[in-house]
């Protein structure tokens, strides 16, 4: 099912605040990487679905 683009943009600022959150934590850099690559895989789908115009 395709996901609706308010729920997508909810992951995808839940995912940037996750991120940011373990930046300022200085969380280890695997869990950081980790946080980022959950994020562009997000942002990803977004352009995918062509949300970004």
């Amino acid at each position: 099912m395709k996901e609706g683009k308010a729920q997508l943009i909810d992951r995808i600022e839940e995912a940037r605040k996750k991120m940011n959150d373990s930046i300022e934590a200085k969380e280890s850099y695997g869990t950081i990487l980790q946080n980022s690559k959950d994020l562009d895989k997000l942002i990803e789908q977004y352009i995918v679905e062509g949300y970004d115009d």
